[in-house]
């Protein structure tokens, strides 16, 4: 089983879109959003089934037995994180800002104090016709990375004989991007031709490469600049680093996601040009 990652060194250079069609074009059973923060790419990928919703927990969440609780103060002078307040005279926790750490707990002389897992989004799984995975991270919860892990093993226990897997990455080269990478086989990068789009992929790359994973770069709305998008051509020829093609910019990309649809669901130039794309990708991909 291969798996295709697609990846953006930041938000909006299309990746989701590029993500959707390469799932109808390769005709992939198995799929999963990654991008947990803001996951939308059931928006374009309608399913006719009902998720399978399980609660995921992350860290673990202080909580104070008011009727154990001396006032001691210990947990407030102690707590590095500012999560614990006290409010008309009785030691509360900020959920928002607890880390977990137990500092608390173990200060706490009267065991007043306790740990408790504390739910931090939604696991996703869609399974009719197609197995579709993905995760909402609760707003404040700051373990999107493992929740990234989950959505790819919860696909990866309901697929072991498809030919190929795609999953939608999160923007960026955070944690939950370090988790998308792990174990796939190559990275298509997905950059467009302006400063941050240039600076950003360059970041991406310098994480792919930690991992060794194969990678290979598209331009999307090439046309918005030509000369940045030169750049990211002689990049790619200097590093020798695959570069797969120009995909511009067309409205009609803007048309098909309103209507949920993919860019290679209608006629357009982008999605002419994504085919070409993913062709290149295929042929990459089996080939390493």
């Amino acid at each position: 089983m291969k798996q295709l990652l697609i990846l953006s060194g930041k938000g909006g250079t299309g990746k989701t879109t590029i993500a959707s069609a390469f799932i109808k074009l390769s005709k992939a059973k198995a799929y999963a959003d990654c991008d947990v923060d803001a996951p939308n790419l059931h928006l374009v990928l309608a399913h006719p089934s009902e998720p399978i919703v399980s609660d995921y927990f992350g860290l673990p969440n202080a909580v104070i037995n008011k009727d154990k609780c001396i006032k001691c103060g210990l947990c407030i002078q102690n707590c590095r994180f500012d999560a614990i307040s006290k409010d008309n005279g009785e030691y509360k926790v900020k959920p928002f800002l607890c880390e977990g750490c137990s500092v608390c707990e173990y200060v706490c002389p009267a065991g007043a104090i306790a740990l408790i897992p504390a739910k931090a989004g939604d696991l996703k799984l869609f399974e009719n016709p197609d197995v579709f995975s993905t995760a909402q991270l609760r707003m404040g919860s700051g373990t999107s990375g493992k929740l990234v892990t989950e959505v790819k093993n919860q696909l990866k226990n309901r697929v072991e004989e498809e030919d190929i897997v795609i999953i939608d990455g999160s923007p960026g080269i955070g944690c939950p991007v370090i988790a998308s990478i792990s174990g796939v086989d190559m990275v298509l990068i997905v950059t467009e031709p302006t400063i941050s789009g240039i600076s950003d992929m360059e970041r991406i790359i310098k994480t792919c490469n930690k991992f060794g994973t194969l990678i290979a770069i598209c331009v999307n709305k090439y046309d918005v600049n030509l000369i940045n998008t030169e750049k990211i051509e002689t990049y790619c020829t200097t590093n020798k680093i695959p570069y797969l093609g120009r995909i511009p910019f067309d409205p009609g990309a803007v048309e098909a996601i309103n209507k949920g649809m993919t860019i290679v669901d209608i006629k357009c130039s982008s999605g002419h040009n994504t085919e070409i794309v993913f062709y290149k990708a295929l042929k990459l991909l089996y080939e390493n």
